[in-house]
C-alpha cells in the first residue's frame, strides 16, 4: 500500500510540474511575443546548446507535428518547417532567422538518426573472408600500418605484428563486424603519423626504475628481464577493435550529440563518427600511458576509467571533442 501511495504521488508530481510548465511558456508567449522555439534560438548560439534544446522541446510537445518533425526524412524538413511556422502562428517575413535556424537543427537531429542506423548496420556486417571488398580493406590495413613488408600469406602470424590476436584477424572483428575494421582503416589511412606511432609503441616494452640493491643481487641476465617486466604494450587492432565498441556505444546512448551538434554544422557522417575514432584512440594511447597499468590485464580497468573521463567531457554543452576539425566556430549565427 505504501509502494502504491509514493507511485501515485510521483504520477501526481510528474503531471502538475507539466502543467505548471506549460502555464509558465504560455506566460512567456505572452509577455516576449516569442513562442518556446523562438526563445531558443535567439538565445543560444549554433551547436549543440541550441539544438538540443530544439530537440527536447519538440519531444515533450504536446503538438503531434512538433514531436514528429524530430524524426522526418531529410527531404521532408522545409515542408515540416513551414507546417511548424504556421501551427506557432510565426510571421516569416519579420522572422527570416527562425526558419534557417530550425531547419539546421532538424538536420543535425536526422543526421545522427541516420548516423545511427549507418553505423549499427556496419557493425551487423561480419567479416567475410570470401568477399573481395572485405579482403581488400584487411590488406590495405596491413599495407598502411606495415608499408614495404610483405604478408607471406594471408593467414599468418605476421597479423600478430599489428596487434590481431592470431594468424587471421577475421575472427576479432565478430563484436564490432565491419565497423571496426572500416575505423582502423581510416585511422592509419587519415592519420598515418599518429596510428604508426601508437602501434610502435604498443609493441614497446616499458622499462623500469632497477635499484642498485636488486642489481647486486641478479645476474645481468635476470637484471634485463627486471628491467622490462612491465609492458606498456597492447595489441593495437585488438584495441582499436575495442575503442570502436566505446565510440559506438557513445553514439547509440545520445552521448556523443553534444560533440556532434559542436562539430557539423548540419547534418553529422560517417565521416565524423570516424574522425571522433582517431581522437579517442589517440587519447586512450595517452590514458593508458598516464594510468600506468601493471600489465594488459588490467585493460577493462583502465578502458572504464577512460569512458567515465570522456562522459563527463561530454555533459558540457560547448563540447567539441576533436576542436582541430570542429566546425562550430565558422557557423553564422542565426
Amino acid at each position: 500500500m505504501k509502494h502504491f501511495m509514493k507511485m501515485v504521488v510521483q504520477v501526481w508530481l510528474y503531471f502538475y510540474c507539466i502543467c505548471l510548465w506549460r502555464c509558465f511558456k504560455f506566460i512567456l508567449r505572452k509577455l516576449t511575443g516569442r513562442c518556446e522555439l523562438q526563445r531558443i534560438c535567439y538565445k543560444n548560439k549554433p551547436g549543440a546548446g541550441r539544438t538540443l534544446k530544439i530537440e527536447a522541446s519538440l519531444k515533450s510537445s504536446k503538438s503531434k507535428l512538433l514531436q514528429s518533425s524530430v524524426t522526418v526524412h531529410p527531404d521532408a524538413i522545409e515542408k515540416t518547417i513551414e507546417d511548424i511556422l504556421a501551427l506557432k502562428k510565426v510571421n516569416v517575413d519579420t522572422n527570416p532567422q527562425l526558419a534557417v535556424s530550425l531547419q539546421a537543427c532538424l538536420l543535425q537531429i536526422a543526421g545522427y538518426r541516420h548516423l545511427t542506423v549507418e553505423v549499427e548496420k556496419l557493425r551487423r556486417e561480419a567479416y567475410d573472408s570470401e568477399n573481395p571488398e572485405h579482403e581488400e580493406m584487411l590488406i590495405k590495413l596491413w599495407k598502411l600500418l606495415k608499408p614495404g613488408v610483405p604478408l607471406d600469406a594471408r593467414v599468418t602470424k605476421q597479423w600478430c605484428e599489428i596487434g590481431f590476436q592470431g594468424d587471421d584477424p577475421k575472427t576479432d572483428f565478430r563484436g564490432m563486424g565491419l565497423l571496426g575494421l572500416y575505423n582502423l582503416v581510416y585511422f592509419a589511412e587519415k592519420d598515418t603519423t599518429t596510428a604508426l606511432q601508437i602501434l610502435s609503441d604498443s609493441l614497446q616494452p616499458k622499462c623500469r626504475d632497477v635499484s642498485k640493491e636488486e642489481f647486486s643481487k641478479v645476474s645481468k641476465t635476470e637484471w634485463e628481464m627486471k628491467k622490462f617486466d612491465k609492458a606498456i604494450g597492447y595489441s593495437f587492432a585488438i584495441v582499436g577493435i575495442n575503442i570502436t565498441d566505446l565510440a559506438y556505444n557513445l553514439l547509440i546512448s545520445g552521448a556523443l550529440k553534444t560533440h556532434l551538434y559542436n562539430v557539423a554544422p548540419e547534418a553529422p557522417s560517417l565521416h565524423h563518427f570516424q574522425q571522433t575514432f582517431c581522437f579517442l584512440m589517440n587519447e586512450f594511447h595517452k590514458f593508458w600511458i598516464e594510468v600506468d597499468p601493471v600489465d594488459i590485464m588490467e585493460f577493462n580497468r583502465v578502458r572504464n576509467k577512460f569512458h567515465k573521463r570522456i562522459l563527463k567531457q561530454l555533459q558540457k554543452t560547448d563540447m567539441a571533442l576533436c576542436p582541430h576539425f570542429a566546425a562550430s566556430e565558422s557557423l553564422v549565427n542565426v
